[in-house]
Parts: C-alpha cells; structure tokens; sequence
C-alpha cells in the first residue's frame, strides 16, 4: 500500500492542530461539531447535486482507493511479461493457456486470453486501447466529485460565518458571550478552507495520479501482449517495454536485466 496519502493529509492536520497548541489555543475550540457538519455535510450535498447518483454512492470507495491504493512497480509487470514472451516463443502461445491462471493483473490476463483465443492483433489492439479509455472516463467522473468538493467546501464555510455572525447580532445584549460566539462563527470558514485544501483537493490530485499510473502500466501490457502475440524476440520485448518506463525506473530494469544475465 502506498502510505503517501495518509501520512499527507495526517501531517497536515497535526501541523494545523499543533500551531493551534503553539499560540496558546485549545484543539477542541476548532473541533466544533455544527461548523464541521455544515461544511462536510453541504460540500459532499453540493457536489453530489451537480454530479449523478453514482458519484455520490461511489464515495466511499473511491475515498478508500485514494488512501490505501497498491501502486506496482512497473519493473515487476515488465519482467513478468518478458517471462511470458520468452515461454510463447519458446512453446508457442497456446502454452500460455496455463499460465493465464496464475497472473495476477487483472488486465494483463485479459489481454492475455484475448491473444490465446486467436484475436485479430487489429481488434485486439482495440478492444485494449477502448477499456484504458473508459477506464480513464470513470477516473475522471470520481477525481470531479473530489474537485467539486474542494471548489465548495470554502464557500459553504463562509456561509456557515455568516450565520454565526448573524446569531452574534442577535444576542448583542449579552457582551460576556459575544467573544466566544465569534471565534466560533468563523471556525466554518476554518473547516471549510481547511478540508478543501488538506483533504479534498489533494485527493483529487492524488487519484488523477494515480488515474495516469494505472494508464501508463495498462499501455504498457498492450504493447507487451501484441509483442507475445506476434512472437517477437523475448529481448526485443524486454527492450520496447523498457523504452516505455520512466528514465529512473528504467534504469532499475537495466539493472535488473544485467544482474539476470551475470547470474
């Protein structure tokens, strides 16, 4: 699991709280529940209006990807697949009719069955390249909702001020209460400023990220499964997919592939 996400949003609530500590204020005077339900609640209730119903019951798990999603190194997937080239080539493909069983990624063992059911290489390329597309539709539908979030999240905070304001103005009368009763209207526009930028907005990012990890691994499996489908030299795969990892990443494959042939 990729802990990035986690440690970020945690991180940026302890540096909020902890500065709150440091100049002499108290943690639970921002804890306040009506503000934090006003703005939690009427920015998830604002996007959900502006989107379909599935965005909205789709959250939790897409909350849930956000923080605890696996990002495999492509290094891994690359050295599985030229695993599998080198088989077909040796066997022919219809012996990777076994193997299919044991891999493990979902959409290389599509790819995979497509190729050993004897798939036109064109419509195989197709029907690839069309899932990698709605796949990156659906990414997008759920990083909106968090953007959308974030986009309301301040404003619904300022609203929430106001109101409080407005209760102020309504007990003028009572002096010894009107300190703590506006220190507590404007903890909405805290919350709202303060969710949209440590939470919302860095999830957004985070699944766009994570959107064009998962693109970028998937492009990669095509090019591998066309290769094995064509028969191509297991050394000439192992090349092109390297070509298409990032300069680090592809440095650690060559690695890899100089350490295999010393041993």
């Amino acid at each position: 699991m990729d802990i990035s996400t986690i440690v970020g949003v945690v991180a940026g609530l302890v540096i909020v709280f902890t500065v709150q500590i440091l100049e002499g204020g108290s943690p639970s005077s921002i804890l306040l529940i009506p503000s934090m339900l006003l703005v939690f609640g009427g920015a998830f209730a604002a996007a959900m209006a502006g989107g379909v119903l599935k965005d909205a019951t789709g959250f939790v798990g897409v909350l849930k990807k956000a923080f605890t999603a696996k990002v495999t190194p492509p290094t891994q997937l690359l050295d599985n697949v030229v695993k599998l080239a080198e088989r077909a080539r040796r066997e022919g493909l219809l012996a990777l009719e076994d193997a299919v069983k044991t891999v493990e990624h979902p959409f290389l063992k599509r790819g995979l069955q497509l190729a050993i059911d004897g798939t036109d290489p064109d419509e195989l390329h197709d029907i690839l390249h069309a899932e990698v597309a709605a796949k990156k539709k659906a990414d997008n539908a759920a990083k909106k909702f968090f953007e959308n979030m974030g986009g309301y999240a301040p404003t619904i905070g300022i609203i929430g001020t106001v109101m409080g304001l407005v209760h102020v103005l309504e007990n003028l009368d009572k002096p010894e209460t009107l300190g703590h009763s506006i220190s507590a209207a404007f903890v909405a526009t805290l919350w709202g400023v303060l969710s949209a930028n440590i939470i919302w907005l860095p999830m957004a990012a985070r699944l766009t990220r994570l959107s064009a990890v998962e693109a970028e691994e998937m492009e990669l499996v095509i090019d591998g499964v066309l290769a094995i489908q064509a028969g191509s030299n297991p050394r000439l795969v192992a090349q092109k997919l390297r070509s298409l990892l990032p300069p680090d990443e592809m440095k650690k494959a060559e690695a890899m592939a100089s350490s295999k042939k010393a041993a």
